[in-house]
């Protein structure tokens, strides 16, 4: 079992940054691939970001490529979502999710095993 937590979520303006971090526990965290996922109201769930069991591999939604960046610290069991110059329209729960197949089928949903509660993110126009 993995438990993740997030935090870092808040209310910024348009333009402005938040750091999302995300701390596992339970299981060796290396075993685990991670991707951030979001979630805005009426909407489904949706993948925002990736980042591979060493830090090697990432890959981003189109929709915050060059604005956002996934990071993990291995010593210290955390997951980082860096968010620049946000939108109206990143306005979400963000959640993450730790996987540990090493395939490449990160995309999906139904391909995480383990998953944080949420932390909402809202940026004002």
């Amino acid at each position: 079992q993995v438990q993740l937590v997030e935090s870092g979520g808040g209310l910024v303006q348009t333009g402005g940054s938040l750091r999302l971090s995300c701390a596992a526990s339970g299981r060796t965290f290396t075993n685990y691939a991670m991707g951030w996922f979001r979630q805005a109201p009426g909407k489904e769930r949706e993948f925002v970001t990736y980042i591979s069991r060493r830090g090697l591999t990432t890959d981003y939604a189109d929709s915050v490529k060059g604005r956002f960046t996934i990071s993990r610290d291995n010593t210290k069991n955390v997951t980082y979502l860096e968010m620049n110059s946000l939108k109206p329209e990143d306005t979400a729960v963000y959640y993450c999710a730790a996987r540990q197949s090493p395939d490449s089928k990160y995309l999906a949903i139904s391909a995480y095993d383990y998953w944080g509660q949420g932390t909402q993110v809202t940026v004002s126009s």
